[in-house]
């Protein structure tokens, strides 16, 4: 039977066993499942942790590399059954190991896992098992989440023009439209939980790596205060910018994953400036009305590249007015207005030299420094496989190689004076305002065609770089988190984020989850519809 007379014939059968549904059941439906609605499952025995784990497998068999063919994921965990076993078996001896257990979770492949593999997308990593787990990644096993695969992301997490492409796992694709991209470089965790391969997920965020992967997947992304959750054992991109945070499809999922990653990390010193106690439950900041009263401040630099993104930004706006805010217009410094020039030194110089004191945690045979592991992915098993590393992304790498590094005057200057000066700016632009929080439209565009495609017509952007605004809160090391706001008439969601002032995670969930819970526009794409035995009454 072909895709679309299956699309159909499951449609009929969803609709027929609603009808049939006794008045009194209650309903399990795995296509957009919270964890809250999983854990009622749990605790009524109407389903097990093993049965979790097999349904959202029977998804990724049905659509990642057949179906719709997002492809999504590139390792899917062998054991995950047995771990699920192990899950179900403590559940019923009353062992309960925290908010995850026996929950699937999908990983962006950036984090070490001990008993898969870790390749950040790179083919020349294919088989690379680190020693340790990363962090984070013993934060949600210690939850009791199961790590149910690793997704792809754009090689070593950076696009360079192909979106959500690596030569380890080749093109991602947006599952609400097969021609449009999943941005980059969370590319794959977005696609997988969008396609509800999941219910959690992970990424890494540089430059907006976390936010418009989420922003055109229709879901909630964190992008976390620099320093609330910690980086040791993911492969890095740029130190001074990268963070790690949750991606889920409800800002109430999204807070709960945040509370069990985030926590001061030795390993990464940076984490042991932030707040004295950390907060372990984010929920407990989620208002219906947290936005009344509050001022709002609606950044304009980066309006009117898509005439779509800014009418759904203006309804936005109406709902946010309508739950009592003040939504004030504002115009950030000039000095804002190119984003991209204050990362630059830290982009260009860092990375030669945090890549290679990662790569010096691999055992052998993997590569040590850099140039070695530019020679390893020319070689002829992947430079002429149907999956290459991408030229631009290659090209990046030679020309690490010839950056002056972490000493580069640039860049101390940088670090000193410019970075210290966005967050200062962002700052007195709040104040001299009153504004508690910035909104802008996550990207100013929708996902773009993906690479392979030469033209669309349908693709409508005249934003220079349509992730810039995203950029300032990598530059500032602010909180941002954005929201579902709408779909464009192709079908394709919209974001809109809220940031704040470093650690100002409780407000800005508190925003977000009003204005989520005011609006509720998030829709599962068609692609990829629920499949039989997915509704469970009880």
């Amino acid at each position: 039977m072909g895709f679309s007379k299956r699309l159909a014939l499951l449609t009929v059968i969803t609709t027929l066993s609603s009808s049939l549904r006794p008045a009194w059941a209650e309903r399990f439906e795995l296509q957009e499942a919270t964890l809250s609605d999983i854990q009622a499952a749990f605790e009524a025995e109407a389903l097990t942790s093993v049965e979790l784990v097999q349904l959202y497998l029977n998804r990724i068999e049905a659509y990642d590399s057949q179906g719709p063919a997002i492809n999504a994921l590139i390792t899917v965990n062998p054991e995950a059954l047995a771990i699920a076993a192990e899950m179900d078996t403590a559940r019923a001896a009353g062992e309960i190991m925290g908010p995850l257990h026996g929950i699937p979770v999908i990983l962006k492949d950036n984090f070490n896992t001990v008993d898969l593999p870790t390749t950040a997308g790179s083919a020349v990593l294919a088989e690379a098992i680190p020693l340790t787990d990363a962090f984070v990644v013993q934060q949600l096993r210690a939850a009791g989440a199961i790590i149910l695969a690793k997704a792809n992301m754009s090689e070593f997490a950076a696009s360079y023009g192909r979106l959500g492409y690596s030569s380890m796992g080749g093109l991602t694709l947006n599952p609400y439209n097969l021609g449009r991209d999943a941005s980059g470089s969370s590319s794959g965790t977005a696609a997988a939980i969008a396609a509800n391969f999941a219910v959690l997920g992970t990424g890494s965020d540089t430059a907006g790596s976390i936010r418009g992967p989420a922003a055109v997947a229709g879901l909630v992304g964190i992008k976390p205060t620099l320093g609330l959750t910690s980086r040791s054992g993911i492969v890095p991109l740029t130190l001074s910018f990268d963070v790690v945070g949750p991606m889920a499809r409800t800002v109430t999922d999204a807070a709960i994953a945040l509370g069990v990653m985030a926590a001061p990390d030795p390993a990464d010193p940076v984490t042991l400036s932030g707040p004295s106690t950390p907060i372990a439950d984010y929920t407990q900041f989620l208002d219906a009305d947290a936005l009344s009263g509050a001022r709002i401040g609606l950044v304009q630099n980066f309006l009117g590249g898509n005439p779509r993104v800014d009418a759904l930004t203006a309804e936005a706006i109406a709902q946010i007015e309508g739950l009592g805010a003040t939504v004030v217009p504002i115009d950030l410094p000039e000095a804002l207005d190119s984003p991209w020039t204050y990362m630059t030194p830290a982009w260009d110089n860092e990375f030669k030299f945090q890549i290679e004191a990662y790569l010096a945690t691999l055992p052998d045979p993997f590569p040590q420094t850099l140039p070695a592991l530019i020679e390893a992915s020319q070689v002829p098993a992947i430079a002429d496989s149907a999956t290459p590393m991408n030229p631009a992304r290659l090209e990046s790498l030679e020309a690490a190689l010839e950056a002056s590094g972490l000493a580069d005057p640039g860049l101390l200057y940088n670090l000193t004076y410019e970075l210290p000066r966005v967050r200062q700016l962002l700052l007195e632009a709040m104040a001299e305002n009153s504004i508690d929080a910035l909104i802008y439209p996550t990207m100013a565009c929708p996902a773009s065609p993906i690479y392979t495609v030469e033209a669309d017509p349908t693709y409508v952007c005249s934003a220079d770089d349509p992730y810039e605004a995203g950029y300032l809160a990598n530059l500032s090391g602010f909180p941002d988190i954005t929201v579902p706001m709408g779909f464009t008439e192709a079908g394709l969601p919209i974001g809109l984020s809220f940031m704040a002032e470093a650690y100002s995670e409780p407000k800005l969930l508190g925003f977000a989850f009003a204005y989520e819970q005011a609006s509720l526009v998030r829709q599962p794409p068609a692609t990829t519809p629920a499949l039989s035995g997915e509704v469970i009454d009880y």
